[in-house]
């Protein structure tokens, strides 16, 4: 079965910056920058990027003399988050028993870093 997941949401800037919004409060550039640790640059063209589907709200004013740019994950958004989050549970139940996990005391060689 081919499994499907948002291409949205699967890059990991995206996928970053929306957990990031996931509380619901809105979140200036800066505190998203240090949050995600992505460069200005990304950071503006992932957020556009969720802007642009409906996912993220962008809302720019002023606090003083400063021209401040603020996000919000919309309902939408939040939705499409949430659908992402439970179709990785699904995976991880549908292989629930099929990984064993290798003792360290089972390993031949303490040299071996790929179990």
């Amino acid at each position: 079965m081919a499994r499907r997941f948002d291409d949205m949401i699967s890059s990991s800037a995206r996928l970053a910056i929306l957990a990031t919004l996931v509380p619901g409060e809105a979140v200036t550039f800066s505190d998203l920058k240090r949050e995600t640790g992505l460069a200005d640059g990304n950071l503006h063209v992932q957020t556009r990027k969720l802007a642009d589907v409906g996912y993220v709200g962008i809302r720019k004013g002023r606090r003083g003399r400063r021209q401040v740019t603020e996000y919000r994950i919309t309902e939408l958004g939040f939705e499409r988050f949430r659908l992402f989050v439970r179709q990785l549970e699904a995976v991880l139940d549908s292989e629930a028993g099929v990984i064993q996990p290798v003792l360290a005391s089972d390993r031949k060689d303490d040299s071996e870093v790929w179990l």
